[in-house]
């Protein structure tokens, strides 16, 4: 396939171009300043754009089968979320293009509390509160879009740079716990269950998590 990714060099887009790569697809893995060293393989190929431009959106996103999106805005620009969602959305509006967009774990139901989110739970961490709650405005414009092929991956609550193994559970909208409660996925593994959805298509137009 033919795979733009908008946030190619954060933590969770540069192992999104890697595993696709090494499935044999086509990447152009899209920066926002050309200046910076981005570290990407060289068998990338890479773009100048803003997922926040709809006009760069439609720009990269033509003649591609998928766009990835794994934009982080940095601690204090959380708003920016939303202007990127919109964005991908206005600019991939009335195509064909497939939009994957990794999201947070934050608007995941936890079980065993009757629908509680786990954003809303006690000792849910202040200095990442900011991040989940745009998450979970993030997710509500895809929800309410009509117009784009949409899927929206929630993490397990602990997402951590790790190995890939391959093996991992798949749910919807309630956080994937273990057998000691414990909730996790490696960016690596999180990486391959997106490139999952990519091939063979599961989740459309809905939200869905994976974890260990």
């Amino acid at each position: 396939m033919r795979i733009t990714v908008f946030g190619s060099t954060g933590n969770v887009g540069s192992r999104v171009v890697a595993e696709a790569l090494a499935r044999g697809h086509e990447v152009t893995a899209v920066v926002r300043d050309p200046g910076k060293p981005h570290g990407l393989p060289a068998t990338a190929a890479t773009a100048v754009g803003d997922a926040r431009d709809a006009e760069d959106v439609a720009r990269l996103a033509a003649g591609q089968d998928v766009v990835i999106t794994t934009t982080r805005p940095a601690p204090g620009s959380e708003g920016e979320l939303a202007v990127a969602t919109k964005g991908l959305l206005a600019g991939l509006a009335g195509t064909d293009v497939r939009l994957l967009a990794v999201g947070g774990a934050g608007s995941l139901t936890v079980p065993g509390t009757g629908g509680t989110l786990l954003v809303d739970t006690p000792g849910f961490p202040a200095a990442i509160l900011p991040i989940a709650l745009a998450c979970g405005e993030q997710l509500a414009l895809y929800r309410a879009d009509e117009q784009v092929d949409w899927t929206y991956l929630s993490p397990a609550a602990l997402l951590e740079p790790g190995t890939r193994t391959g093996r991992f559970r798949l749910g919807r909208d309630e956080l994937l716990v273990d057998a000691d409660g414990d909730s996790a996925i490696s960016m690596e593994d999180l990486a391959s269950a997106l490139l999952d959805e990519a091939e063979t298509p599961a989740h459309r137009r809905t939200r869905f998590t994976a974890a260990y």
